[in-house]
């Protein structure tokens, strides 16, 4: 899966999207994965609490299935 990633998550990673492989079921073990594969600048940012998710285009909460 290609997760499109916006604003302060695209500079922390470097990136305009990271690819995850082995997607888990929600959207908050989604975080946590991309969050221990990637930088220390991302993982920071994922924990804003003013960071929000969105599955086709609509915000979901973190226990939202991806």
């Amino acid at each position: 899966m290609e997760v499109q990633l916006f604003a302060q998550l695209r500079e922390a990673a470097g990136a305009n999207s990271v690819s995850v492989s082995n997607v888990p079921d929600t959207v908050a073990a989604l975080r946590e994965k991309i969050a221990a594969e990637g930088t220390p600048e991302l993982r920071e940012a994922l924990e804003d609490p003013n960071v929000f998710c969105a599955v086709n285009k609509k915000v979901v909460g973190d226990d939202h299935p991806v």
